[in-house]
């Protein structure tokens, strides 16, 4: 394996990472941002307010997004296996 095809490897390992850790990461900063600014709005400083609708929003973006990480992954993993195969 040549120094550029290990590169081409890490390159689409932390883009594959990227793709399936967007959507959970996405939906917590959206709801986080949601909920501090309700807390801004109505003067509530409670620090644990935000973990519950975090927790359940992530949970429901990887049920949905479990498909497609699942594919994506899949892809990454066929695409080692050949490289492999081929030295």
């Amino acid at each position: 394996m040549t120094p550029a095809d290990s590169i081409d490897f890490a390159r689409q390992a932390i883009w594959v990472l990227l793709e399936v850790s967007a959507p959970a990461m996405i939906a917590a900063l959206v709801v986080g941002l949601v909920i501090g600014l309700l807390q801004a709005l109505t003067q509530i400083q409670e620090a644990t307010l935000v973990f519950v609708p975090k927790i359940i929003a992530i949970f429901l973006v990887l049920l949905v997004a479990l498909p497609f990480a699942g594919e994506a992954m899949y892809g990454l993993m066929t695409n080692i296996a050949a490289r492999i195969a081929a030295y």
